[in-house]
């Protein structure tokens, strides 16, 4: 029952399958975590790489920061007692979406006098970096200057914070599942004209992924299990945090601890696709003009940032990050505001932090370099969900 894409998407969709089935004949069966890359990011023809709206209620999904400002007066809170202690701040921000936390994010820096002095922006996407570069430029022309588009990690050393939100679970992960003598890598494979998915002996990195994981598991997955895994996370974690010397890196996203996310009773994976504000599991259904993410296994998020040399400050659900990071201070005068803007704060803030919502379903995890414990908010360095990881 999804909504039929119109003739121009269904063409570029066509494009990428060819795109993609060209590949399969050349080179046999794709691994999944190949397919993933390319209908998101194949160049032109990809999801986040083609012209259409992504993100709010033309696009496909709401992140945080399209509700509203709250959500970046948050964050600014949890990074400005780091970014007043250092000279000439960094903030680099991993895809920045629509641009709305940039421009909320520089606004609130500002009113705390903890703007940084750069604002750069990683960003793969040509056509999202255009659409921030207009929308940043429309709303907050006076910091421009400031902000400097990346495609790749800056090579120059910096001290600020590192800042992503829903960029974790848009890497593109392997599929796998498990059978009576091991576990096989999930790949895509053309049979009459229509990507289906089949089983293989996973690659090398692969297999030794599954090996640790199996090993850190309390019991063996059973067969049938499909589930996912990102070999190259630790890779990517100590690639786009090698700049920075001293400083916090902050993470968003929707998952879970390694024990909750391979629950035996788990059977078919975090894999979901958006289209319109629709969520389906058909990720061959008009590849390109569907969103596909995999939740999060912040324990192994977490490993990465610790074998990269930080120290894991906090992790906890949304709503306990927001809690601790001061949004009941932030927003005590709203029974001091006319009726309709307490009830637009009140409806953010409910979106952000109710458990049906986002509150219990998206957590925060923050890692620290060099940095002193009272230079965060007092109360976020509590246990939080770190004994769930």
């Amino acid at each position: 029952m999804l909504p039929e894409p119109d003739p121009h998407a269904r063409a570029v969709s066509a494009l990428l399958q060819d795109l993609i089935t060209a590949e399969i004949a050349e080179r046999g069966p794709m691994p999944f975590q190949r397919y993933m890359e390319l209908a998101l990011y194949a160049p032109g023809l990809g999801y986040y790489a083609a012209g259409s709206h992504k993100f709010g209620a033309q696009g496909d999904f709401v992140t945080a920061p399209e509700l509203g400002n709250v959500f970046a007066e948050v964050v600014a809170q949890t990074l400005a007692g780091t970014l007043l202690q250092l000279a000439e701040p960094t903030l680099l921000e991993l895809g920045a979406g629509s641009g709305a936390l940039a421009v909320d994010l520089l606004q609130a820096l500002a009113r705390r006098g903890a703007l940084p002095a750069r604002y750069l922006i990683l960003e793969r996407s040509a056509d999202l970096r255009e659409r921030q570069r207009v929308h940043i430029a429309a709303a907050t022309p006076q910091w421009l200057e400031r902000i400097e588009w990346l495609e790749q990690p800056p090579e120059q050393a910096f001290d600020g914070a590192i800042i992503g939100n829903e960029v974790v679970d848009a890497l593109a992960c392997a599929r796998f599942v498990v059978e009576t003598d091991g576990p096989r890598e999930i790949c895509v494979d053309v049979v009459a004209g229509r990507f289906v998915a089949v089983a293989k002996e996973p690659r090398e990195q692969l297999a030794r992924s599954l090996a640790n994981l199996q090993s850190d598991l309390q019991q063996p997955l059973p067969p049938g299990y499909v589930s996912e895994v990102n070999p190259e996370l630790a890779a990517w974690f100590a690639t786009i945090s090698a700049p920075l010397r001293r400083g916090l890196v902050l993470l968003a996203d929707y998952g879970y601890g390694r024990p909750e996310y391979y629950r035996a009773e788990r059977t078919t994976g975090t894999l979901i696709c958006h289209y319109r504000h629709h969520a389906h599991d058909d990720p061959f259904w008009h590849p390109g003009l569907n969103d596909l993410s995999a939740s999060v296994d912040f324990t192994a998020l977490a490993e990465a940032g610790v074998d990269s040399g930080f120290e894991l400050l906090a992790y906890d659900n949304q709503s306990g990050f927001l809690i601790g990071a001061g949004i009941e201070g932030l927003y005590s005068h709203l029974g001091e505001l006319d009726d309709r803007a307490r009830l637009r704060l009140t409806q953010q803030i409910k979106r952000l932090m109710l458990p049906g919502e986002m509150g219990e379903r998206f957590k925060v995890m923050l890692f620290g370099r060099g940095v002193e414990a009272e230079w965060l908010p007092a109360d976020l360095a509590g246990p939080g969900q770190r004994r769930l990881l």
